[in-house]
């Protein structure tokens, strides 16, 4: 008896705790929603989830999050609040906002967004990698090393490997440009965007414009899809999805034991002075050992990071421009012609040339505008600002939206019409409302090396064919925190002869 009455007592106690914690829990949300609610924002669906369910129902629906955006600041104003539990976040869709904040040196990463990434169901992915990496002293470091590999005059080296691997993509619809066939150009791009990043970056030949079942490509299209569960609330605890996160977390073991040889290897080649190849890995382990900087993980991170971040950006940059052009009879012509003017029928395109395609540049742009591959950034503010007259508290998410300031028709005028015009070095640039590859300190590394190959493959698939989309296409559009095409933009291909022969 007296066993049970302790066992009693001690069953009351906890439960007197946990109402206790419960009673304190609601007092503090009820304290955050008086403290922040003079920031204007939709209606909260949930007194304890805030905006959660709203969120959710976004990503599970398939909807993008812009054109929620887009409406609350035309509701609300540019300065939008989200309660989200215990946390605040705030979209910031002001020209002034942007400038504040991505410019400065002092809004870091947030820490839990960006760790979700860092580290998928218990293994880690992409850890302090160069995108995700939250302290600022370290991405400091990192970003010392990796620059000298990323300005234009070493890329232009890499215009070799941007020709031939887009040679490959080449014959491969040489093959199926006979006006019936109906070409998934989503996975292609995919596949060959891989296999320069690989060549271009690591020395890496995984040739999975020729091979679809190469292991790389399996194993990163996989952790690919990770980023798309990861944001769905306790994924990995439900049992029909045990077999999903098992073979992600398999994929991205795969990935970082190759990044561990690819590594070693080139580390003890450079160590022994044997001759390397002169790639994006070689640089970087040369600056990274000069500094005292080497740290293997770290660079395994970065292996990741890279292929994570330009694999699949880059290949939804260039089905997003297909699809389009597709719909554009015009400016596909005047693209056209641009093409055969500067390129003719020359194989291999060099930087002049890349210098040249002013057009292909602006379509580019365009295309940027409506379709950013990467729509949304987020940082994380320790001090409180002013923004158009709201004052957004410190400690806060800061949500930053290309996609939708540049759908807004306050920043471009007739926002919904594709008009790479307005791209025109002559006419004013949208300074702060167009950031696809955002700005400041944290900008993209890698942008320059996306508007490479892409120029690339596109001036010669351009030169090389003729295309028609099939339908029915929806032209939708998923944002899974990547934007891409929802049917995978399928056309067929002719044969093309440029009308400068």
């Amino acid at each position: 008896m007296e066993a049970q009455e302790v066992i009693r007592g001690l069953l009351h106690l906890l439960l007197a705790v946990a109402l206790l914690a419960l009673v304190l829990y609601c007092c503090y949300i009820k304290y955050i929603h008086m403290k922040y609610d003079y920031i204007p924002g939709p209606p909260r669906a949930s007194f304890f989830l805030g905006h959660e369910p709203i969120l959710l129902r976004i990503l599970l629906k398939n909807e993008v999050f812009h054109e929620y955006f887009q409406e609350w600041a035309e509701e609300y104003g540019p300065i939008v609040r989200f309660n989200i539990l215990h946390r605040i976040a705030i979209c910031v869709l002001s020209p002034e906002g942007v400038k504040e904040f991505l410019m400065s040196p002092q809004c870091p990463k947030d820490r839990i967004v960006y760790g979700t990434a860092a580290y998928m169901f218990g293994v880690r992915v992409v850890g302090n990698g160069l995108a995700t990496d939250c302290d600022t002293n370290h991405w400091h470091k990192q970003r010392k090393i990796m620059d000298p590999a990323f300005n234009r005059i070493y890329l232009s080296s890499l215009m070799g490997v941007f020709n031939d691997k887009a040679e490959d993509l080449m014959k491969v619809l040489e093959g199926k440009a006979n006006g019936e066939t109906e070409v998934n150009m989503m996975d292609l791009l995919k596949r060959v965007v891989l296999d320069i990043i690989a060549k271009a970056a690591f020395g890496l030949e995984p040739n999975t414009v020729w091979d679809d079942q190469s292991p790389l490509l399996r194993a990163l299209s996989m952790t690919m899809k990770a980023l798309d569960v990861i944001r769905i609330p306790f994924f990995q605890y439900f049992p029909r999805n045990r077999k999903v996160v098992k073979e992600i977390q398999e994929s991205v073991r795969v990935l970082r034991q190759t990044a561990k040889e690819c590594i070693e290897e080139r580390l003890r080649a450079l160590r022994n002075g044997e001759e390397t190849p002169s790639d994006i890995l070689t640089k970087i382990l040369e600056n990274a050992v000069q500094e005292g900087l080497y740290d293997e993980e770290n660079m395994m991170d970065n292996f990741l990071t890279f292929f994570i971040a330009g694999h699949e950006t880059s290949a939804y940059l260039l089905a997003f421009t297909i699809m389009e052009l597709g719909r554009q009879p015009e400016v596909l012509a005047k693209l056209q012609a641009e093409v055969d003017m500067v390129v003719g029928v020359k194989r291999d395109i060099n930087c002049d040339d890349l210098g040249n395609l002013h057009y292909l540049s602006q379509v580019l742009k365009e295309v940027l505008r409506l379709y950013p591959p990467v729509p949304n950034i987020l940082r994380w503010t320790g001090t409180e600002t002013i923004i158009e007259g709201v004052k957004i508290p410190a400690n806060s998410v800061l949500i930053f939206s290309t996609s939708a300031m540049g759908r807004m028709g306050k920043f471009f005028q007739n926002p919904l019409i594709f008009d790479p015009e307005r791209f025109r070095k002559d006419r004013p640039r949208p300074y702060f409302s167009f950031f696809p590859f955002a700005l400041g300190p944290r900008s993209c590394i890698g942008q320059t090396f996306a508007l490479m190959e892409t120029k690339v493959l596109m001036a010669k698939f351009l030169q090389r064919f003729e295309f028609q989309l099939v339908p029915p296409q929806s032209f939708k559009f998923v944002d899974f925190g990547f934007l891409k095409p929802l049917d995978d933009v399928v056309c067929r291909l002719m044969p093309r002869q440029p009308s400068c022969i």
